[in-house]
């Protein structure tokens, strides 16, 4: 049974989104992102633009000692999602391209140093397929859509295309390749989404840290959670929360002992402005921070729906 003209929008403007992290050099295992694994119809193209905030310790490589850090990145997001058939079950593609200024001052061996670059942070590309729940609909089919159980799996990569300076402390990119795939799963309550999700970012080694040296990482395990609330207008909010644990690094085969285990709270809300364009907000903050970034985020990001018969 076909939805009213007017509803089958509210519930278009709802569900058909791109979920965007907003991207910092050493976060990459620290992401709140929520509605992943959301059914999405089938040939959708989604524009991005963001922009974040970050201020405290936050750094490519949690293996430098620094202390009393006072560092501050301003990120600009660019970013395209196109939504895919995959074999009769949704998916996604997505790739984001960061443009960040870094400014700050902190303290290494008892020295005060400073730091005022601008560059790329490492890109990050995605791709996600919803195996169990969400099946590939076009947008004439979509309306007709309940969600209940939804069980989806991704793989992100980021590039090491980021700007990188090997006689430098800190840096935009990490001059290496990382791996995160994730499982993922998503439960409807009436209005009440929950969500679930597990990763892994596994990394290569940076053969160019600090003139020639060897820097290497152990995976870095994530486990990541959401309550989100939609309202019968369009509008949605979460709650989001994080743990990672892991990522001991290594410098030349010599041990840091500098395993991570971390936590993080945020707050996210999306707020459609018409059929095509929404603004989302979010702000995040450390909970326990034993090794690793430790800082304070806010950003906010605008989206464009194309495409699809939109």
């Amino acid at each position: 049974m076909w939805m009213k003209p007017k509803l089958c929008v509210v519930r278009l403007v709802r569900f058909a989104s791109a979920s965007l992290i907003i991207v910092t050099p050493g976060a990459g295992a620290e992401d709140l992102e929520p509605r992943s694994y959301a059914n999405t119809p089938v040939g959708i193209n989604f524009l991005l633009m963001g922009y974040s905030d970050l201020h405290g310790n936050v750094t490519a490589n949690p293996s430098v000692p620094l202390e009393d850090a006072k560092l501050n990145i301003k990120t600009v997001v660019f970013a395209f999602a196109r939504s895919l058939d995959v074999w009769g079950r949704s998916g996604k593609f997505d790739i984001i391209v960061p443009e960040a200024k870094l400014r700050g001052s902190a303290l290494f061996a008892g020295e005060p140093r400073e730091r005022n670059v601008t560059g790329l942070i490492d890109p990050r590309f995605r791709f996600s397929v919803n195996l169990y729940g969400a099946p590939a609909l076009s947008l004439a089919e979509f309306p007709s859509y309940q969600q209940d159980v939804i069980i989806g799996t991704s793989l992100a990569i980021t590039a090491p295309l980021g700007q990188y300076d090997a006689s430098r402390l800190i840096n935009l990119g990490n001059n290496r390749w990382s791996f995160k795939p994730e499982l993922g799963i998503s439960k409807r309550l009436g209005p009440v989404t929950l969500e679930l999700s597990g990763a892994g970012t596994f990394y290569t080694d940076n053969d160019e840290f600090l003139g020639g040296h060897t820097f290497s990482q152990d995976p870095i395990y994530q486990v990541q959670g959401h309550l989100i609330y939609a309202f019968s207008n369009g509008v949605w909010a979460a709650l989001d929360a994080t743990w990672f644990a892991g990522g001991s690094t290594s410098i030349d085969g010599v041990g840091n002992h500098d395993s991570q285990e971390n936590t993080r709270y945020g707050f996210t809300l999306t707020l459609p402005l018409n059929r095509n364009h929404s603004l989302k907000l979010s702000a995040s903050e450390g909970g326990h921070t034993r090794t690793g970034s430790e800082y304070d985020a806010i950003g906010i990001v605008w989206q464009y729906r194309f495409g699809g018969g939109l």
